[in-house]
């Protein structure tokens, strides 16, 4: 007896160790090696962002809809109390009017939605509309009355894209014509005054009247890779609702400056460019002066996988037929982020990173990890992983990890709703507003539900 329990003891023991030493080689080997809790079982993963998604509506809506005058409060704490100035902005406006048109596209019925987008759509049309000059003011106050920048009332490519992207998807959501007219009218604004006929793309600033400011606007350059993915976007949706030939023409037209020239040759898109798209770039310029344009030229890895998939639904929109190229850049960009800008103790992807002049590697530069960057990854992820089910980087497993990383460092599981940035690198972003002018629901919606649909195809 004696024998036999020393016996069993000598086993444990070595169970033990065997144990102990795989925790010690995943320890060694980092987060990024180590087995997803949730690698083979979809159908949790999908009741998960299910609840996420709900979440998202019950928490934005009706909390945020201004029954006095109009539209969507956009100032919210953290504990989900309206708290704030409530200035509009037409990005956030027509956001909304999109996730809820979306919503009741995916979920097959028209109510609440409609009642929402509907609220949204009048507001956008009547107080956001310059009935003067034609376009979308950027800025107005809760009650809807213009606000100056820089003592000038403005206009931007990025916010009338964004227009034309919420109106476009109201009007496939619910059928109104009035909605289509008002994205075909906007579409035609910009064609006059924010196109760009001798370079191709489009000039982000312009003044009331329309006149664009083609070498850009207090030291910020005319043109930008936010505005133009957006406004792909914005085009997709539109093109989607409306196949016009002039649509389809600027549509492929920004797809390919996009995929070929602002990212080109590098994996990795540029943020700012001059006129003719000579990129912005402080390289050459010391540290100092580079850290206070960093927001000019950085590397965004949000923006990369982000780009990755709007390149890829516009290549559809399209009908791109075999589009190997651009599933290869997307792969590309992806890859990229994960390579230079994944958290392989944590997970998550950084906000920034940056290969300075005579360094042949990338440094990260902004460890915060943003709200928007994380859920942009997750769809991204999970995208790659049914083009590249087999491939060397387990994109599938990127996925897992990511929701995870979500769960446990994005969404706030007190109060609810995402944190701005994830707790893990600042854990001051508990206290940060839920809502602002520049978050809502859009981002976070927008990829759960395409998550969503992704898995669910695999069925």
């Amino acid at each position: 007896m004696k024998n036999s329990n020393s016996e069993i003891s000598n086993r444990i023991i070595f169970i033990i160790l065997i144990i102990f030493s795989f925790v010690i080689i995943a320890v060694n080997k980092g987060l990024d090696e180590m087995p997803s809790p949730y690698e083979m079982n979809k159908e949790s993963i999908i009741a998960e962002l299910k609840v996420a998604l709900k979440s998202e509506f019950d928490l934005f809506y009706p909390l945020s809809i201004d029954t006095v005058d109009g539209g969507y409060f956009s100032d919210i704490n953290y504990k989900w109390q309206l708290q704030g100035k409530q200035n509009k902005m037409i990005v956030t406006q027509a956001r909304h009017v999109w996730s809820n048109a979306n919503a009741s596209m995916y979920y097959k019925k028209k109510e609440p939605f409609f009642k929402y987008a509907k609220h949204g759509f009048e507001f956008l049309k009547n107080k956001m509309w310059d009935k003067k000059y034609g376009g979308f003011f950027d800025l107005v106050d809760r009650e809807g009355k213009p606000i100056s920048t820089d003592g000038k009332i403005m206009k931007y490519a990025y916010g009338n894209a964004f227009a034309i992207y919420g109106l476009a998807a109201y009007y496939q959501a619910f059928g109104d014509t009035a909605a289509l007219h008002l994205a075909q009218k906007t579409f035609y604004w910009m064609e006059r005054h924010s196109y760009d006929p001798k370079y191709g793309g489009y000039f982000q600033f312009m003044k009331r009247n329309g006149t664009p400011y083609k070498n850009g606007f207090i030291g910020t350059p005319p043109k930008d890779q936010n505005s133009m993915i957006h406004i792909l976007e914005a085009f997709t949706q539109l093109y989607k609702v409306w196949h016009n030939n002039l649509v389809k023409e600027r549509l492929s037209s920004l797809f390919y400056l996009i995929r070929d020239t602002v990212i080109g040759s590098k994996p990795y898109l540029t943020l700012f460019m001059q006129r003719d798209c000579t990129p912005l770039s402080f390289r050459d310029s010391s540290r100092e002066v580079w850290k206070k344009h960093i927001e000019l030229d950085k590397i965004s890895y949000g923006h990369n996988v982000e780009t990755a998939y709007l390149l890829l639904e516009a290549s559809d929109a399209l009908g791109i037929k075999d589009d190997t190229k651009t599933i290869q850049v997307g792969k590309a960009m992806d890859d990229f982020a994960l390579a230079h800008g994944w958290d392989n103790v944590h997970g998550g992807i950084y906000d920034g990173g940056y290969q300075f002049k005579g360094e042949d590697s990338v440094k990260v530069v902004q460890t915060t990890k943003q709200w928007w960057n994380q859920i942009e990854a997750l769809n991204s992820f999970l995208m790659m992983s049914q083009i590249f089910p087999h491939d060397k980087h387990n994109y599938y497993d990127k996925f897992c990890r990511q929701w995870q990383y979500i769960k446990e460092y994005l969404i706030d599981h007190k109060y609810g709703g995402w944190y701005w940035n994830s707790i893990d690198t600042d854990p001051q972003a508990r206290y940060m507003p839920k809502a602002t002018i520049w978050k809502c629901n859009y981002h976070t919606t927008r990829g759960l539900i395409n998550c969503i649909r992704r898995l669910e195809s695999e069925r």
